[in-house]
Order: C-alpha cells, then structure tokens, then sequence
C-alpha cells in the first residue's frame, strides 16, 4: 500500500502550546458571555436595527469560540496542520467579536 500524498507527517506542537490557546479562548469566551449578559438584557435605550445585527454577530463569535475550544480540547488538535485549522476559528470568532462591539458602540450612541 502506497502513503498518500495528501497527507503530511504528523509534526506535534511545542510544549506549552495548546494550554495558551485554551487559556486564550476561554477569557474571551468569559469576555463575550459576560458582554452579551451587559448588552442583551441590561442595556437600556430602544433597539435599532444594528442592535439585532450586533447581537447576531455577538451569538455567532461565542459560537465560534465555542468551536476552537471544542476543537484545541481534542487530542488530535497536538499536531500543527490542526492546530493551524482551530487557530483560523479563533480569529474568526475574534473578527466578529470586534464587528460587535463596534456595533455596539454605534448602536448606544445612536
């Protein structure tokens, strides 16, 4: 049976790693629950059509971190091809985390 080309030899992530990135989502994630508390139900003011946007976009970044974490949990996340794919979800969830609260601040000061 021949190796298929594909695949790349498995490289494991240095020490210490893997611990940041949990440690890394999970204050962010902390961050974005504790925000969503704050601007879904104890901000006062009417609601616009960029507040609904803000707190989709909010819902779908903790969504997001809620994946990377998920992800930089399993074993086979020690290998640097996988480490790389979790560490997209993290910026993506750090994208719209910032799209929120950039939202967020157009929408109190409307």
């Amino acid at each position: 049976m021949q190796p298929d080309p594909k695949q790349h030899p498995r490289v494991p992530l240095p020490v210490g790693y893997r611990q940041a990135i949990v440690t890394a989502i999970t204050v962010l994630l902390g961050f974005s629950l504790l925000f969503l508390r704050f601007f879904n139900f104890e901000l006062t003011g009417p609601w616009h059509l960029i507040s609904g946007l803000t707190a989709l976009l909010l819902t779908l970044a903790i969504i997001l971190q809620m994946v990377a974490l998920w992800r930089s949990l399993q074993v086979k996340d020690d290998d640097e091809a996988e480490y790389g794919h979790t560490l997209r979800w993290f910026l993506a969830s750090v994208i719209l985390l910032l799209l929120s609260l950039l939202g967020a601040f157009a929408s109190v000061n409307l």
